[in-house]
């Protein structure tokens, strides 16, 4: 769905920090304004997704609602590292960056986790999920919205070498990646009864989760960022 633009931005192992003449104040504030966009957003996400999910019985919608949640908790933590810097320079946003780089690397291994104990207990069950129209929507809307927010982060994040924003980014992403498989489960459940596809999609991703968890908690890589 993001298509090669966006993975070519995961092939490069580290990110170098912009030239000296670059102005990093209007970035920060940009990328203010983008963890706002994603606070607003995500509230009504979760809220939508976890209560369809339980209305429905739908164990994907509810983990597309946690995944909402861990958003929230990505772009607190984004907002607090990026003030350390707007109000006492980048000198001193370096500890703020390692800090804010492993709990977010936490967060990708903890919605890894809690994904691939859902898409297996589903697949022992073999039980499927109601359709969710409320569901369906927010799912579908989210697609197009997590595409534009993950370019802009990871724009903004290669700039200014933060490996923590390009780690939110990467939830961004991969929170497009579950919009997506959302809504072609939801859909697939409704007009086949194919169960099994919204976990067989939700395992294909934990891999990519697992590969950007452990570079954000990478000693090396956030030393590299920083230096």
């Amino acid at each position: 769905m993001y298509g090669s633009r966006m993975t070519d931005h995961h092939a490069q192992p580290a990110l170098d920090l912009p030239p000296r003449s670059t102005p990093r104040v209007p970035l920060i504030r940009e990328a203010f304004w983008l963890e706002w966009l994603t606070i607003g957003w995500m509230t009504v996400e979760a809220i939508v997704a976890i209560t369809a999910g339980i209305a429905a019985g739908s164990l994907v919608l509810i983990a597309f609602g946690l995944d909402s949640v861990l958003e929230l908790a990505s772009a607190g933590i984004l907002m607090w590292r990026l003030s350390v810097e707007l109000r006492r320079g980048e000198k001193f946003s370096e500890s703020a960056e390692r800090v804010a780089s492993r709990i977010g690397g936490s967060l990708l291994f903890l919605l890894a986790a809690y994904l691939t104990v859902s898409a297996m207990w589903r697949l022992w069950s073999g039980t499927g999920e109601e359709f969710s129209w409320p569901g369906f929507i927010v799912a579908l809307v989210a697609i197009p919205a997590m595409r534009y927010l993950a370019r802009r982060k990871l724009g903004i994040a290669e700039k200014i070498g933060s490996r923590a924003l390009r780690a939110d980014a990467v939830e961004a992403i991969t929170c497009g990646w579950l919009s997506f498989v959302v809504v072609v489960s939801l859909a697939l459940q409704w007009l086949t009864g194919a169960w099994w596809i919204d976990s067989i999609g939700a395992l294909a991703i934990v891999w990519f989760l697992i590969k950007e968890g452990r570079e954000a908690w990478s000693e090396d890589d956030c030393s590299a960022c920083c230096s």
